[in-house]
C-alpha cells in the first residue's frame, strides 16, 4: 500500500509502498478514502524532521533530558547507538481520515465489513492506504455525510472539545485567536451555540474566511483598530470566554487573552501557544480562570481508553474522544456545520508530495484544508514486499517485532554473527520496510505467517510486546524453526505449560533473552567460585525507577507488570551463578495508599535454591535517580563478587581486592552464544532453567497474593 512517510534523520518526506498494517483484537482495519493534512500541526512535525540534530534537540529539551539520564544509566555508547536507532527511522504522517472498514476484531462487535466510518490518531489514522486503529477512535458516518467532510472529524473533535471546556451559553461574546482549521471549525461550533463570535488572525485569507464560517467580525492581529473594535463589540464588558486556537511560539495570544477578557471570565486554550502567564494586572485582577482543553477529549494520553479498548461509562463521562467524534459528525449530518468552504486543495495519495509543498510554503497558495485522496490500488492488500535479494545462509533469520530494543541490540548482533537476515515483520508496516532496509533484510512484513510458513528461515527472533510471546514460540516451534524470544517467555502458568508441549515436541532450539548471565563480568565472577563446593548468598539490588501504571509494561494483560517482565533477568542470574533450580520463594512488597505507586515494583524476594543456596532480590521503583542501578553481589568460602551497573566488578578474596574493568551487559554475546549453539548443538540456558525461571516470577504474584511461602 502507498503512504506518506518522512525519514526523521534527513527530512526528506515521500510516497513509497510499505506492507498493510496487521490487526489485532480491540482493532478495526479501515480502506482510507480521504485523509485531512492538518497544515499547522503537520507542519511544525515536518519541520522538526527536516531540522539539524542541533536543531532537533532545540525543538524537543524534553528528549535531550531523557538522553542525558540515559547517559548515567547506561553509559555513553549504549545512549548513542540508541539514539542513532530513534533518528534512523521513518516517520507516519496524519491523524485524521475517513473510509471503510476492510475487516474489524472490535470487542464490541459493532463495526461490520463495508461500514463507513472516520477515524483519528497520530500513528493510526495516517496518510496511508489502508489503517489500523483502535476500536475506540473509530465511528460510524452517517448515510448523509460524505468522506470528504467525515475526514476532518478529528480536527472536529479537538474544536468541540475546546468549545465544551468554554461552555459557552447563548448570546455569549466569545473570541476565537487563530482562525486556521481548528479556529475556522471552533467559529461554526460557537454560531451553532447561540454565541457572538470576534476572530482574529494574521492572515487576511483566514480573517475573510472566518466571516463566511460565521463570525460576526473578524480582524487581523495587525489591525491599529483592534481593541477599538472588540471594545464596540463587547459593549465595553469584555469578552465572556477567549478560546485560543493559534498556533505560535509567542505569548501575545496569552497576553492579548488576558487584556480582553471580562473580569471573571475566560480564557481556553486549544493551540500550541507560548504560556508565560501574565499575573498582574488582567489575571490576577479580573480573577481570569485559565482552562487548558485536552486535544479530542476525555480518553486522550489514556493506554487503557485508546489502546486497549475501555470506554468510560456514559453516565459519569458524558464526552469522551470518541463521543466528540460522533457528535461532530452529527452535527454535520443536521447542516449545523458547512466544511465544503474550508477544502481548498484535493490531491491524489501518489501527488502528496506536492500538497505538503503548499503546507510548507514552498508553494505559495492560499490553502487551509488540505485533503489526500485514495483511489483503487491492487497492491494496497500487500503484506510482503521484497527488499533485496542477499545469499540465504546456515543461520537464516526472521524477526518478528522490531522496535527500539530488537534494532539496538538483537538484529544488529546476529547480522555481524554472520546469519542472513530473510523477512522482517512488524504491526505497522512503514516499520517493518524501515528496519529491512536498514539493516539489509529481503523481505519486509506485516504479517508473521510470512516467517512461519518460510522454509528457508530456520531461526526466528521475537521482540514482540509480552503478551504475544507464547503464541508466536509456540507457533514458531510448530514451524520446526529455533527461537530467540525475549523475556519474558509466557505470562500465566497456561502459557507455559503450552510452550514446554510444544517444545519437547519438536528437534529445535529455544532461548530466552536473559542477558545478564552472559555479561564478561557476570562470566569472570562465576569463574572465581568454580569447585568451591558450598552454597552461595545472592544478594541482588536493583533501583529501578519509576514507571507510572499507565506504561503498557505494566498492562496486566500487556505487558505483565514488573514481577513477569523485568525480575525474571534477576530470578535467572542467580540460577546461574548457583548452577541450582529454584524450589521455595517468598516475596513481600510495601503497602501503600498512593494511587500513582504500584505497590508490588517496592518488593523483597527471597528464593531458596536445591543445592542449599539463597537468593535475596530487592526491586524498588522509590530510590534516587543518582544510586546505581543494579549491585549484585555473590559469597560463598570466605569470598565475595560484586557486580556495579555491569560497568564494572570487584573481587574479594584473602583479604584482598581484585578490580574487574568488564563492561557491558552481555547482548552481543548471548546472541553469538545462541546462533553458536545451533551449529555446535550446545545449550546455553537449558530448557529446564528457563521454564523454572519464568514459573518462579509467577509464584512469587502467589506469595504476594497469599503472603505465604510458594514451593517451585
Amino acid at each position: 500500500m502507498k503512504q506518506v512517510i518522512q525519514n526523521f534523520k534527513t527530512g526528506e518526506l515521500y510516497v513509497d509502498d510499505v506492507p498493510m498494517p496487521s490487526i489485532r483484537k480491540g482493532m478495526v482495519l479501515v480502506e482510507n478514502k480521504f485523509s485531512l493534512i492538518s497544515a499547522g500541526t503537520e507542519r511544525g512535525t515536518v519541520k522538526v524532521g527536516k531540522a539539524s540534530l542541533n536543531g532537533k534537540a532545540k525543538q524537543r529539551p524534553d528528549l535531550v533530558a531523557q538522553v542525558l539520564q540515559n547517559i548515567k544509566k547506561e553509559g555513553l555508547k549504549a545512549t548513542i547507538d540508541k539514539v542513532k536507532t530513534k533518528l534512523d527511522s521513518l516517520k507516519a504522517l496524519g491523524y485524521s481520515t475517513s473510509g471503510v472498514v476492510k475487516a474489524s476484531m472490535d470487542t464490541n462487535g459493532i463495526f461490520k465489513v463495508g461500514d463507513r466510518v472516520a477515524c483519528a490518531g497520530q500513528d493510526y489514522a495516517s496518510h496511508s492506504e489502508v489503517v489500523s486503529i483502535p476500536q475506540n477512535l473509530v465511528v460510524k458516518i452517517p448515510d448523509n455525510v460524505s468522506f470528504e467532510d467525515a475526514s476532518f472529524t478529528t480536527l472536529g473533535a479537538i474544536a468541540l472539545q475546546g468549545v465544551r471546556q468554554a461552555n459557552p451559553t447563548l448570546g455569549e461574546n466569545i473570541c476565537v485567536i487563530g482562525l486556521g482549521l481548528l479556529g475556522q471549525i471552533t467559529t461554526q461550533l460557537l454560531k451553532a451555540n447561540g454565541c457572538k463570535v470576534f476572530g482574529i488572525d494574521l492572515s487576511h485569507n483566514l480573517v475573510k474566511l472566518a466571516k463566511e464560517s460565521g463570525a460576526e467580525e473578524a480582524l487581523l492581529r495587525s489591525d491599529s483598530n483592534l481593541l477599538t473594535a472588540m471594545d464596540n463589540f463587547t459593549r465595553g464588558q469584555g469578552f465572556d470566554k477567549v478560546i485560543i486556537t493559534a498556533a505560535a511560539p509567542s505569548n501575545d495570544p496569552i497576553e492579548l487573552s488576558a487584556i480582553i477578557t471580562r473580569k471573571k471570565g475566560q480564557v481556553i486554550v486549544v493551540g500550541a501557544v507560548k504560556m508565560d502567564i501574565p499575573r498582574d494586572p488582567d489575571f490576577y485582577r479580573k480573577e481570569l480562570e485559565l482552562k487548558m482543553s485536552c486535544s479530542y477529549g476525555p480518553g486522550r494520553y489514556d493506554v487503557s481508553y485508546e489502546e486497549d479498548g475501555q470506554d468510560y461509562p456514559f453516565a459519569y463521562v458524558r464526552w469522551t474522544e470518541q463521543r466528540n467524534m460522533e457528535a461532530f459528525l452529527s452535527l454535520i449530518s443536521q447542516g449545523s456545520l458547512n466544511l465544503e468552504h474550508l477544502m481548498t486543495h484535493t490531491f491524489d495519495i501518489v501527488d502528496a508530495e506536492k500538497a505538503y509543498d503548499i503546507v510548507l510554503g514552498k508553494v505559495q497558495e492560499p490553502h487551509i484544508g488540505i485533503l489526500l485522496k485514495y483511489t483503487e490500488n491492487e497492491n494496497k492488500g500487500k503484506t510482503k514486499y521484497s527488499i533485496a535479494t542477499n545469499p540465504v545462509k546456515d543461520l537464516n533469520i526472521g524477526v518478528i517485532g522490531a522496535g527500539s530494543f530488537a534494532q539496538s541490540y538483537l538484529i544488529p548482533n546476529a547480522k555481524s554473527f554472520g546469519a542472513s537476515l530473510d523477512t522482517v515483520v512488524t504491526s505497522k508496516g512503514i516499520t517493518s520496510k524501515n528496519v529491512a532496509q536498514k539493516f539489509g533484510f529481503n523481505n519486509s512484513s506485516s504479517d508473521a505467517k510470512d516467517v512461519f510458513l518460510n522454509k528457508e528461515i530456520n531461526t526466528v527472533f521475537i521482540a514482540t510486546p509480552h503478551n504475544s510471546h507464547a503464541n508466536y514460540v509456540i507457533e514458531s516451534l510448530k514451524a520446526n524453526k529455533n527461537v530467540f524470544v525475549e523475556k519474558p517467555l509466557a505470562m500465566n502458568y497456561d502459557e507455559l505449560e503450552e510452550v514446554k508441549a510444544a517444545y519437547e515436541k519438536s528437534n529445535t532450539k529455544l532461548m530466552v533473552g536473559f542477558n545478564r548471565r552472559f555479561a564478561p563480568v557476570s562470566v569472570a565472577i562465576k569463574k572465581e567460585f568454580e569447585n568451591i563446593g558450598e552454597p552461595k548468598v545472592i544478594n541482588i539490588r536493583v533501583n529501578a525507577g519509576f514507571i507510572p501504571k499507565e506504561h503498557w509494561t505494566q498492562n496486566v494483560n500487556l505487558g505483565g507488570g514488573r514481577i513477569i517482565g523485568e525480575m525474571c533477568h534477576f530470578i535467572d542470574l542467580m540460577q546461574y551463578f548457583t548452577d541450582a533450580n529454584p524450589i521455595k520463594v517468598y516475596a513481600d512488597c510495601i503497602d501503600t495508599s498512593n494511587v500513582k505507586l504500584k505497590a508490588d515494583d517496592n518488593i523483597s524476594i527471597t528464593i531458596k535454591f536445591d543445592d542449599g543456596s539463597i537468593g535475596n532480590l530487592l526491586y524498588i521503583a522509590n530510590g534516587d535517580k543518582s544510586l546505581s542501578k543494579e549491585l549484585i553481589e555473590v559469597s560463598s568460602g570466605g569470598k565475595t563478587g560484586r557486580i556495579h551497573d555491569f560497568r564494572s566488578g570487584d573481587f574479594h578474596k584473602g583479604n584482598k581486592l581484585k578490580k574487574l574493568k568488564l563492561a557491558g551487559k552481555g547482548h552481543k554475546q548471548e546472541v553469538n552464544s545462541f546462533l553458536s549453539s545451533l551449529k555446535d548443538n550446545t545449550t546455553p540456558i537449558s530448557f529446564e532453567s528457563i521454564y523454572l525461571t519464568t514459573k518462579t516470577t509467577f509464584k512469587i504474584i502467589d506469595s504476594l497474593s497469599t503472603g505465604l511461602p510458594q514451593n517451585i
